[in-house]
C-alpha cells in the first residue's frame, strides 16, 4: 500500500497521516499481516499534472495494489456501490467497519429499519447504500430533518455520522433489551438494539479494513492479470460482401486508443492511433498474410504474438505496389498514416544521410580551396585566446597516433594528418537519398555555383530505405551500438587507400540528435485492434530488407515479414538479421498464389493496372503444376537453413479448389511441414503455424563469414539462385581486394539484385538454369555491417511507373 499525501497543504488530510502512522506504528500492524506500506510524500510546490502523473505511475507498478483508491473514495466507487456492484468496487474503511462490526454481533441487517444520521459523503452515503443492499430499510436523516427524534426512534439499527456533538440523544433511540442509551458526546458513533457496545473506538478498526481493501484490490489484480497473458481488447470485423476496396475498410474501422498494456513511460503518443514505444497491384499478399496471422494468433487463439513489419517507402507508394498496410481485412490502420509519414522516421534518415553527403563535399571543397593552417583554424576556433581540442577531436588523434592534448604542440605535419581527410573523390561510396522514385536523379552535376570556383562532381541519389543509416536502424541492438555503428559507417577511401569514416567527419554526433527518436518503435494496430509494431524499412532489394530486432520475452512470439522473395528475403534475413542479432527463428512461412506461380511457368505478362489476362482466371492445373518448380526451390532454399516450413497459399476468388489443392499437396510432397490455403480468415494457418513453433529445428547459417568475399557471394549464387558460377567485373574484384586490405572481409554479403527472377534477369521466370550471376560492383556498409555486390544492371534508385499511383 501506498498512501500519498502532499505536504504543508492548507487542507492536507490529516486522517490519511493518522492512518500511515497506525499503519506502520500500532500492534499488529501491517508488516505482521505480510504486507507494506510506503509512505509517500509530495513536496508542496507539486502540480495537479504532476499528481496525475505520480497516481498513474502507481497504478502501473504491479507490486502496488492500494493507495487511494482502496479507501473507497473516489467517484467512481461511489458510483458503483450506489448501483450496488459491490464486488467491483472500494468501501470505504468508516462504512465497511460498522457494517464488519454489525456482523461480528450477530445483528441481522435484512428486514431491519436502519436509520443513518449525517451529511458525510464519506460515511452517510455509502453506510446508506451497504445497508441497502443488505436488505435493510433505510432511513437517511440530517439537521434539517423535521422531528428527528422520531425518526431516529424508529430504527431498529442506528448510525450516527455528525459533525455536530450531542446531536442525537440517548433517550431518542427504540427501546430494546439491554440497550445502551448514551449521549452522542463524539462524532462518529454506531449503534444498535443489541447488547454489545462499540470495542474501543473506530480507528484501528477503519486501518483494519483498510488493509483488507488492499488484500481484495491484490486478488482481484491477481485473478484479472495473468502472468504472461496480455490484456487486450479486440476490435469485431463488420464483413462485407462483396469485399470493399482497402481504402473503404480502412476507414469503415474506428481504431481503439493506442495500447498494449505498455506502462505510460514507455510510450510517446502522436495522437490517438499511434505511437513511439522507448526502446498492391502485382502485390501478392505477403503483408496481408502476416497480418492476418497474427490477428488469427492473437485474437483468436489466444497467444502472445507481436507483428514487426518494415515501415514502406513513398517511392513504392506511389509507385506499382502501392502501400504496405496489408489488404481486405487483414492491414495496419489508418492505412494513410502507415503509408505516409508515419512518426518520420525515414525523413530523419533522409536528413542524416544528406547532412553526412554535404559534409563530404564541404571537407573535398575546403581541402581543395585553403590551406592545412586555415583548416585547422578552422576546426580548432579560438575561444578567449585559447585553441582547446574537443572530445571528438581527441577521438581522432588518438586514431591517428598522436598523443597529444595541446593544439599549441602539434607540429605541421601533424596539423596536416589532422586537418586533412585526402578523400579521393573517385572512391566515394556515399549518396544522397530521396524518399520519391526520380529516374532523373541517378546521375546529377553538382557544385556549378560560381561560389565553388568550379569544383563540380557527378553524384546519384539512392531511395531513402537504401541509405546505410536505414540498414544500422534495423540492424540496432542499444543506444551504445547505434553510436558505434553510425561512427563507423565508410564514406570513402583516402588517397592512400585508407577507409574514411563518419567519426572521421566529425558528425557522428549530429547524426545521433537527429536520430534520437528513430530507435523507438513505432506502435500501431490492425483491424481487430491486435497491437503491431512499424520500425525501420531497409530496402529489400538493395539493404537487407528486414525490420528492426523486436523482443516479445520469453513467453512471446514474433511474426515479421522479409523483403521480396524467399531468394531475398529469407537468405538476408537469416544471414545477417539473424548473425547479429542472434535469434534464430522457429517457423518459416512462405506465401503463394496461384496466378503467381502460374506466372512462373509461361503465364502471359501482367501489367499493373489492367485485367488479369485469362490464363490467371481460370483454371489451369498444367501451368500451376509447372510454375510450382519456384516455389519447390523457394522451399528449399528454406529448409537448407534447417527451419520447418509452412507454405499459406493465399486464395483469390478467381482460384479454383483444385488449383489450390494441388499447391497443398505438391508443398507437402515437398516436406514442407504443412501447406494451408487461406483467403476467409487465417485461424487454420495460425495453428500450423503454433505447431510448428513447436517442431524439432536446427539452425544454420549458409556459409562462413571467415571465406574470401568472391567465395561467399559464389555460395550464395549457387545455392540459392541456382547460378552455374559468378562473373565478377574488374571493378568488383577489384572492390573485393581493396575491402578484404581495409579488414572488411569477414562481413556478410548482402545481394543487390532484382525480386522479380531467381536470376539476374527479371524476365526468366520459374527456376533459370545455365546462368553465371554478373557482378558489376561492390558496394559496402560497413556501419551496418555488410558487404554489397550489385548484381546485373540493379539500380539502387527505382523509376516511377507511367502513372503515379495517388492512392485516392
Amino acid at each position: 500500500m501506498a498512501p500519498a499525501e502532499i505536504l504543508n497543504r492548507r487542507r492536507s488530510p490529516a486522517r490519511l497521516k493518522n492512518q500511515v502512522t497506525q499503519l506502520k506504528d500500532k500492534p499488529g500492524n501491517i508488516t505482521e499481516i505480510g504486507m507494506k506500506a510506503t509512505d509517500i510524500k509530495l513536496p508542496r510546490t507539486t502540480t495537479e499534472s504532476e499528481v496525475i502523473k505520480y497516481i498513474i505511475s502507481l497504478n502501473e507498478d504491479s507490486t502496488v495494489h492500494g493507495f487511494v483508491d482502496v479507501d473507497g473514495l473516489t467517484s467512481i466507487s461511489a458510483g458503483k456501490l450506489a448501483r450496488g456492484d459491490l464486488n467491483d468496487c472500494f468501501i470505504p474503511c468508516m462504512p465497511k467497519g460498522c457494517l464488519e462490526l454489525m456482523k461480528e454481533t450477530g445483528v441481522q441487517i435484512a428486514r431491519r429499519h436502519a436509520v443513518v444520521v449525517g451529511c458525510s459523503k464519506i460515511v452517510r452515503a455509502p453506510m446508506r447504500d451497504l445497508l441497502l443492499w443488505n436488505n435493510a430499510t433505510v432511513t437517511t436523516c440530517h439537521s434539517k430533518t423535521a422531528n428527528l427524534d422520531e425518526e431516529v426512534n424508529k430504527g431498529d439499527i442506528l448510525v450516527v455520522a455528525t459533525g455536530r456533538p450531542e446531536m442525537v440523544k440517548g433517550e431518542w433511540i427504540k427501546p430494546g433489551n439491554n440497550d445502551k442509551k448514551k449521549q452522542m458526546g463524539e462524532k462518529l458513533w454506531v449503534m444498535w438494539h443489541t447488547t454489545r457496545p462499540v470495542p474501543g473506538g473506530l480507528g484501528l478498526m477503519t486501518v483494519a479494513m483498510l488493509m483488507q481493501s488492499t488484500v481484495e484490490s491484490a486478488k482481484r489484480f491477481l485473478e484479472k492479470f495473468k502472468p504472461g497473458k496480455w490484456m487486450i481488447q479486440y476490435n469485431n470485423l463488420n464483413l462485407k460482401t462483396p469485399v470493399r476496396s482497402d481504402i473503404d475498410i480502412s476507414r469503415s474501422c474506428k481504431p481503439k486508443p493506442i495500447g498494449i498494456g505498455l506502462l505510460s513511460e514507455e510510450v510517446e503518443l502522436y495522437g490517438e492511433t499511434k505511437a513511439k514505444v522507448l526502446l498492391s497491384a502485382l502485390e501478392q499478399g505477403k503483408s496481408t498474410t502476416t497480418i492476418g496471422l497474427v490477428q488469427a494468433l492473437l485474437a483468436h487463439l489466444s497467444q502472445n504474438f507481436f507483428m514487426c513489419v518494415r515501415q514502406p517507402s513513398q517511392g513504392p507508394t506511389f509507385g506499382i505496389k502501392g502501400g504496405a498496410a496489408g489488404g481486405g481485412y487483414s492491414q495496419v490502420i489508418p492505412m494513410e498514416e502507415f503509408n505516409l509519414h508515419l512518426t518520420g522516421d525515414i525523413h530523419a534518415i533522409t536528413v542524416s544521410n544528406n547532412l553526412v553527403a554535404a559534409a563530404i563535399d564541404a571537407q573535398l571543397f575546403h581541402e581543395l580551396t585553403q590551406t592545412d593552417k586555415a583548416i585547422f583554424t578552422h576546426l580548432v576556433p579560438s575561444v578567449n585566446g585559447v585553441r582547446k581540442f574537443s572530445d571528438i577531436h581527441i577521438q581522432r588523434l588518438n586514431r591517428l597516433g598522436i598523443d597529444k592534448t595541446d593544439s599549441t604542440t602539434l607540429t605541421d605535419e601533424e596539423i596536416n594528418r589532422f586537418a586533412r581527410l585526402d578523400i579521393d573523390p573517385e572512391t566515394i561510396a556515399w549518396q544522397r537519398v530521396l524518399n520519391t522514385n526520380d529516374r532523373f536523379l541517378r546521375k546529377i552535376t553538382i557544385g556549378q555555383a560560381p561560389t565553388k570556383k568550379s569544383h563540380t562532381q557527378t553524384v546519384h541519389f539512392d531511395i531513402s530505405v537504401a541509405s546505410e543509416i536505414m540498414a544500422v536502424l534495423a540492424l540496432t541492438t542499444s543506444l551504445e551500438d547505434r553510436r558505434e555503428r553510425l561512427g563507423k559507417m565508410v564514406v570513402a577511401s583516402s588517397k592512400k587507400g585508407e577507409p574514411v569514416s563518419a567519426e572521421d567527419l566529425g558528425v557522428s554526433g549530429a547524426l545521433i540528435v537527429l536520430m534520437k527518436d528513430t530507435i523507438k518503435p513505432n506502435l500501431r494496430q490492425r483491424l481487430e485492434g491486435t497491437p503491431v509494431f512499424v520500425h525501420a524499412g531497409p530496402f529489400a532489394n538493395i539493404t537487407h530488407g528486414n525490420s528492426s530486432i523486436i523482443l516479445v520475452g520469453p513467453e512471446g512470439f514474433v511474426v515479421t515479414e522479409a523483403g521480396f522473395g524467399a531468394d531475398i528475403g529469407i537468405e538476408k534475413f537469416f544471414n545477417i538479421k539473424s548473425q547479429y542479432s542472434g535469434l534464430h527463428p522457429h517457423v518459416v512461412v512462405l506465401v503463394a498464389t496461384v496466378s503467381a506461380l502460374k506466372m512462373h511457368r509461361g503465364g502471359p505478362m501482367v501489367t499493373a493496372g489492367m485485367p488479369l489476362p485469362k490464363a490467371y482466371i481460370e483454371e489451369n492445373l498444367e501451368l500451376v503444376e509447372k510454375g510450382f518448380s519456384n516455389l519447390k526451390k523457394q522451399t528449399e532454399n528454406a529448409r537448407m537453413f534447417g527451419i520447418p516450413v509452412v507454405v499459406a497459399v493465399n486464395a483469390f476468388k478467381t482460384d479454383t479448389e483444385t488449383e489450390l489443392d494441388l499447391i497443398g499437396c505438391l508443398s507437402r510432397e515437398q516436406r514442407a511441414f504443412d501447406a494451408v490455403k487461406w483467403g476467409k480468415g487465417t485461424l487454420a494457418l495460425a495453428q500450423a503455424v503454433q505447431r510448428a513453433g513447436q517442431a524439432p529445428s536446427s539452425f544454420q547459417l549458409l556459409y562462413d563469414l571467415k571465406l574470401p568475399v568472391e567465395d561467399k557471394i559464389r555460395i550464395i549464387a549457387q545455392k540459392i539462385y541456382g547460378a552455374d558460377n559468378i562473373e565478377s567485373l574488374l571493378k568488383a574484384q577489384h572492390k573485393a581486394e581493396v575491402y578484404t586490405k581495409q579488414g572488411f572481409g569477414n562481413l556478410p554479403i548482402c545481394m543487390a539484385k532484382t525480386h522479380l527472377s531467381l536470376s539476374h534477369n527479371p524476365e526468366r521466370k520459374g527456376v533459370p538454369t545455365g546462368f553465371f550471376l554478373p557482378i558489376r560492383d561492390i558496394h559496402a556498409s560497413i556501419g551496418a555491417g555488410f558487404l554489397y555486390p550489385l548484381v546485373g544492371t540493379m539500380s539502387t534508385m527505382d523509376s516511377p511507373p507511367k502513372q503515379v499511383n495517388g492512392l485516392f
